[in-house]
């Protein structure tokens, strides 16, 4: 049996990059979380950060540090969660949206890794995920 039960990501200070997913996704940091690991649960899956020391960022979309991995948000308001991401310290790396605003932004967390706001017209979320809209 194979179970995922942890994504992890490097980063130079666990309990602020925590803090900044913890805002951006609105899951608490776990309350047993370190200067060296920390974590934030989603069901059975957690979101984890580990320190490392002379950390170097991701310099996306160069590759001289290429990014290891980005995550996908899909959101309901692009333009709200936009504003609130850059405010919580993400920096806007490209715009692939359309005039009807959908499609996906990429932005930078505060240490660098990418991750992306992504809105699908027609799309609703459920709990058992996304369900397409029938195309005539």
């Amino acid at each position: 049996m194979l179970r995922l039960t942890d994504f992890i990501i490097d980063c130079p200070d666990t309990m602020k990059l925590a803090a900044f997913y913890a805002e951006v996704t609105g899951h608490p940091v776990k309350p047993d979380s370190t200067a060296d690991w920390a974590g934030i649960k989603f069901g059975d899956i957690e979101l984890a950060f580990t320190r490392v020391e002379d950390y170097r960022a991701p310099q996306w979309p160069r590759s001289e540090h290429p990014k290891q991995f980005h995550l996908d948000f899909e959101v309901d308001d692009i333009e709200a969660e936009q504003s609130r991401v850059l405010a919580l310290g993400a920096t806007l790396q490209r715009d692939v949206t359309g005039p009807e605003g959908y499609g996906f932004r990429v932005y930078t967390d505060p240490v660098g890794h990418p991750f992306c706001l992504c809105r699908n017209k027609g799309v609703t979320w459920t709990d058992q995920g996304p369900v397409w809209p029938k195309r005539d």
